[in-house]
């Protein structure tokens, strides 16, 4: 007869424990491969939270006429021109196609998250800020992440963070997942392509803005947004309601970082969903609008550079995460 040992239950729950430490990112990567698009997931305490975004194809950019539509609809109508301007760059509009799912950040990256990354690997984030202020922006050198200007908790978005800076985190996500020191592309973390990022953000429309050609009221943080902290600082995350794709605050708040080096159009663009690397790789591409934008910037298709070293109190990011290629 052959006897079965009996283990004491705390026992079990220790082992299991030390097991899924051991295991670090090997363990999360095996519960990635059952969650299907919509999904949330974490690969640590102090990672983002990921949305697994489906693969399939979308018309990046504007084509004239809903350019001549949101032209209409900008007020005050003295801007109508520099609008119009600014619109050129979504063009051509033209058919990308992602033909594998990826998970994108619920939100963007959080200023507790950002404090992780900070305490954890001695990274100096020093040399001032851009502070909007009066229609004016002023470089401060006191001024940061740690105080853009004014005051934040924990859930508010991070500001202040250069491009380069969301890249350094990045290495650090990816070097949480292989437990060393990583690089930025060393990992299936990233920052999303501009292509991604407008995919993810259209959530499979065509209008405006996911919620309609309308800016409405109440439904995302800009100059003239209805929100109560238009004009003031990026709302907290998870202020507004989330997209048909999972994803939260995606227009209005703060400007996000992408992959991708600037240029005026379309023209030579990927099609395929990947990062442009050609261009003034100096400037890279900005998506989503901030606080004090106006309200006709806040559309899906709207797109603007920055320097890649400069911080400034109304730019942040969220992050890609590469999955398997059985991912659904």
């Amino acid at each position: 007869m052959t006897r079965k040992l009996l283990l004491p239950s705390r026992w079990i729950a220790a082992f299991v424990t030390a097991l899924s430490i051991s295991l670090g990112g090997a363990a999360a990567a095996g519960e990635i491969k059952a969650l299907q698009a919509g999904q949330t997931f974490r690969d640590c305490a102090d990672c983002p939270e990921m949305v697994v975004i489906k693969a399939g194809s979308f018309l990046m950019g504007s084509s004239d006429e809903e350019t001549a539509r949101d032209v209409e609809a900008v007020s005050p109508s003295n801007e109508r021109s520099y609008a119009q301007g600014a619109m050129t760059r979504e063009r051509p509009q033209h058919l990308v196609k992602i033909d594998q799912s990826f998970a994108l950040g619920k939100y963007r990256v959080t200023r507790s998250e950002f404090v992780a990354f900070v305490q954890e690997t001695g990274y100096s984030t020093e040399g001032g800020c851009y502070i909007f202020t009066d229609n004016s922006y002023p470089r401060r050198p006191e001024a940061g992440w740690q105080n853009p200007g004014f005051a934040q908790m924990e859930r508010d978005p991070v500001v202040c963070v250069s491009w380069q800076d969301a890249k350094a985190y990045v290495a650090w996500l990816n070097g949480k997942l292989h437990g060393r020191t990583s690089s930025d592309s060393d990992g299936p973390y990233r920052l999303p392509s501009e292509a991604e990022w407008e995919y993810a953000a259209r959530a499979g429309t065509r209008t405006a803005r996911w919620w309609g050609d309308l800016i409405g009221s109440g439904n995302a943080d800009c100059g003239g947004c209805g929100s109560r902290w238009d004009n003031q600082q990026p709302a907290p995350a998870g202020s507004f309601q989330a997209n048909a794709f999972g994803l939260s605050d995606v227009l209005g708040s703060a400007w996000e970082w992408t992959e991708d080096c600037w240029n005026e159009t379309y023209v030579g663009a990927p099609q395929e969903g990947g990062a442009r690397r050609d261009g003034r790789c100096e400037l890279r591409v900005m998506r989503g609008g901030d606080w004090q934008s106006r309200p006709w910037i806040l559309r899906s298709a709207h797109r603007t550079r920055q320097k890649l070293r400069d911080r400034t109190n109304y730019i942040g990011f969220r992050v890609v995460k590469m999955l398997p290629r059985t991912q659904p």
